[in-house]
């Protein structure tokens, strides 16, 4: 399966899960779960929420941030993948200037 986000439509949440600020994202998604390339823009974040139905793994393409996930914070940057396990919580902070570019997946399980 090919998927092709340049073809896909751009959506913009604001205050994803009572964050700040807005992303934007193209996503797709199944029944085994997710694919969704975001950008946490300056300033913004994802308030704190679990996952209950699956992992949550996030590669950094750019910027700069940091995650907070059962309470331990890890700092973000291009290259590296933060990854909430399923029961556990986090949220994403953009700390820097430029947008915070991620390449999301979640796995059902």
């Amino acid at each position: 399966m090919l998927l092709n986000f340049n073809e896909m439509k751009e959506i913009t949440v604001p205050g994803m899960n009572n964050g700040t600020g807005t992303m934007t994202a193209k996503m797709h998604m199944d029944e085994q779960g997710k694919i969704i390339f975001c950008s946490i823009h300056a300033g913004g974040s994802i308030g704190l929420h679990k996952h209950d139905a699956g992992d949550d793994i996030n590669y950094i393409l750019s910027g700069s941030g940091k995650a907070v996930c059962d309470g331990k914070e890890e700092i973000l940057e291009a290259g590296t993948c933060h990854i909430c396990k399923k029961g556990s919580q986090h949220s994403i902070i953009n700390t820097g200037s430029d947008d915070l570019v991620l390449l999301t997946v979640v796995v059902e399980r």
